[in-house]
């Protein structure tokens, strides 16, 4: 059974006339309207700043941050190598140190099972190292080339790097490596850890199976209890250069919303609320230029009458998302799913996970926090009930409950 051990986007209005009553007074301005915007307003509207703003208000555009994994990379930090058995030191170096690396990060996996098939001769590997020959990421693979697919057998980095991106950047070079090598695959087969699978699909994979069973039914161990899954390669895709592509596609999206936005549409602002205008005056929305052209219904006004939050539920609100973008929090997302691991529900009578309680935390079923931190630790005691001591969720569920408590301590601290 196969895991990743992972951290587990011409427009014009109607335009009033002089004198047109706009909430029982009459405004002799037009509603200005922007014909056509030069490729600077366009730019500023794409970032933020509405077109009528002064020069000052412009912003550059906003920059992604790179992630850790490709800084390391591109500053020779950490090297990612293609090594197999040719029984060079160098590699016999390097496939242990693969070795240890699967099997810490596949604690379910039979020890002599990884040791004899990463050793194979028939195996391939590609490894992320550091300093020298410190293996701190790799991949197991058995190519097929006349059979146009190749099998991942094991696919792992080590826990403290996994929020720096290397499971994802590792996946797009070995797609690259292979189209490079094995010109004819263009399908990958592995058979998914139960927690994988997520992990997997950002990597475009999917459960289902297109590639005919008579090309590898054979070829590949059928493991109990993992999710096989397939990937097929895009040809006309560098891999390597995924996220200029993303940019790119991105901003012919932008683009296209820019032709249908009505954004740059300027309204007047309203007069009773201009200096000199009688108090007390009472604003009918329906009457507010542009909001009915925004999208807005008299339906929701009902959302603006709702009981506001208490201090403590605003905490509540506040640390649940804290909890939920935390880096080990992937595995704790969503529910299981049972038709996955297959068994979890009859082990764990009790389930819970974050975006059940956001659900609680939005109709109301929570009374306090002790009832909140009830349900958090309920997630952490099952993932320990479930999953063996040391294995990769069981360090996530930790370091999350450690993370909670702190929160909860600064929050008391605050109220004492």
């Amino acid at each position: 059974m196969k895991s990743k051990s992972q951290t587990a986007p011409s427009a014009t209005d109607d335009v009033k006339p002089d004198g047109a009553c706009v909430n029982g007074h009459v405004s002799g301005a037009k509603v200005k309207v922007e014909e056509k915007m030069d490729e600077s307003q366009l730019t500023r509207l794409a970032t933020g700043v509405t077109v009528d703003a002064g020069p000052s208000a412009s912003a550059a555009p906003p920059t992604k941050t790179e992630k850790a994994a490709f800084v390391e990379l591109r500053k020779g930090i950490i090297q990612i190598t293609a090594v197999e058995n040719d029984g060079s030191p160098r590699s016999l170096v390097i496939l242990t140190g693969l070795k240890t690396l699967f099997r810490t990060q596949l604690p379910m996996m039979p020890r002599e099972y990884i040791a004899r098939l990463v050793y194979d001769r028939n195996s391939k590997a590609l490894a992320i190292i550091k300093r020298g020959y410190k293996v701190v990421g790799g991949i197991c693979y058995r190519p097929f080339p006349h059979r146009g697919f190749a099998e991942i057998v094991f696919f792992a980095t080590a826990s403290v790097d996994q929020v720096k991106g290397y499971g994802g950047m590792l996946m797009d070079h070995f797609k690259a490596h292979i189209r490079n090598t094995y010109p004819n695959i263009m399908h990958f087969l592995t058979y998914a850890d139960n927690f994988a699978v997520i992990f997997f699909k950002k990597q475009g994979f999917s459960k289902d199976i297109t590639l005919d069973r008579s090309v590898w039914a054979g070829y590949i161990k059928d493991y109990e209890g993992g999710t096989i899954m397939q990937c097929t390669m895009l040809r006309k895709v560098n891999y390597l250069d995924k996220a200029n592509i993303i940019a790119k596609q991105r901003g012919a999206v932008v683009a296209k919303i820019r032709e249908k936005s009505k954004s740059h549409v300027i309204y007047q602002g309203l007069p009773q609320f201009q200096e000199g205008a009688p108090e007390g005056v009472t604003v009918d929305p329906k009457d507010v230029p542009g909001l009915r052209e925004s999208g807005w219904t008299p339906g929701m006004a009902s959302y603006l009458s709702s009981t506001p939050r208490s201090a403590e539920q605003n905490f509540i609100h506040r640390l649940l998302g804290d909890l939920k973008a935390h880096p080990s929090a992937w595995a704790f997302l969503n529910p299981v799913n049972g038709e996955e691991v297959v068994d979890y529900y009859d082990v764990i009578k009790r389930p819970m996970d974050f975006s059940t309680m956001e659900h609680k935390l939005n109709t109301n079923q929570y009374s306090n926090i002790k009832a909140f931190i009830d349900d958090t630790q309920l997630i952490f005691d099952n993932c320990r009930l479930y999953n063996p001591e040391g294995s990769v969720y069981v360090k996530h569920a930790a370091k999350l409950e450690k993370f909670m408590k702190e929160q909860l301590n600064d929050h008391a601290r605050r109220l004492a």
